[in-house]
């Protein structure tokens, strides 16, 4: 963010397109300075700015250019900061699902993993039915966020911005405390 404004970093996909996979969209070259130069302009008066500075500067380095996997790694990086010890999978891993499509492939998700409970992000409450689930024996839980703000600057602030926001505000104690500032909402 630079002043009231969101600064973005931006990946430039190579012929990107929706009826690609994930794992079939590959990244164009990443001018890693100019991001980190950004980064450094936007972030430098922050409280964590080391943190979160050597954080990105991990996450840009990451010599993948297959989309999938390099935001895998960017998802391992920032676990790995913040203790989370979670398994990560790829749903590549899974021969055969691809062929399913939207909720079917959860369920066939959750059969294979032996999952008798599946935890969506709030937003998706639109997209699932719950009595379609139960038939299946299987329990659907959405997670919404709570209201979180913290002190970015001097200035009003800016929800929905990025992790990297929260970890350049925010020390490593303080984001891991928030990770705990959820609701379950159920049936």
């Amino acid at each position: 963010m630079n002043g009231k404004e969101p600064i973005y970093c931006n990946l430039t996909l190579d012929k990107a397109s929706q009826n690609k996979m994930i794992n079939e969209t590959f990244i164009k070259e990443i001018d890693i300075d100019k991001q980190l130069r950004s980064l450094e302009c936007t972030y430098h008066k922050s409280p964590n700015f080391e943190d979160g500075y050597k954080l990105m500067k991990s996450i840009l380095s990451c010599p993948e250019r297959n989309l999938a996997y390099f935001l895998e790694n960017s998802l391992r990086v920032i676990a790995d900061y913040l203790e989370i010890k979670t398994k990560f999978r790829r749903t590549s891993e899974f021969e055969g699902n691809n062929l399913l499509k939207r909720e079917y492939r959860i369920y066939d998700f959750c059969e294979r993993l032996g999952a008798d409970t599946y935890i969506n992000a709030v937003g998706g409450m639109e997209l699932y039915d719950f009595g379609e689930f139960k038939k299946r024996n299987i329990e659907l839980e959405f997670l919404k966020t709570n209201e979180i703000t913290y002190k970015q600057f001097d200035n009003e602030f800016i929800e929905s911005l990025s992790i990297i926001d929260v970890i350049m505000f925010n020390s490593k104690e303080e984001v891991i405390k928030m990770l705990d500032m959820y609701t379950i909402v159920k049936e």
